[in-house]
């Protein structure tokens, strides 16, 4: 099993994979398509851990009132 990459871990890797694709402008099909599936999937784990933050702190405000 993977591990669960954290939110800055995953914004890192994301910022990795966007530098690389900017600077090799002749890397292959392949790589551009499995670095892109990547991104995908890293972008949707950092907009659920956001989501869970969010309602996080929703709730804690919510007690406080």
């Amino acid at each position: 099993m993977a591990k669960k990459l954290s939110y800055t871990e995953s914004v890192e890797e994301l910022e990795a994979i966007l530098a690389e694709l900017e600077k090799n402008v002749d890397i292959n099909m392949e790589l551009i398509s499995a670095k892109v599936k990547r991104a995908a999937h890293l972008i949707e784990t950092c907009k659920k851990q956001l989501k869970e933050i969010d309602s996080d702190l929703e709730r804690i405000l919510e007690e406080l009132e």
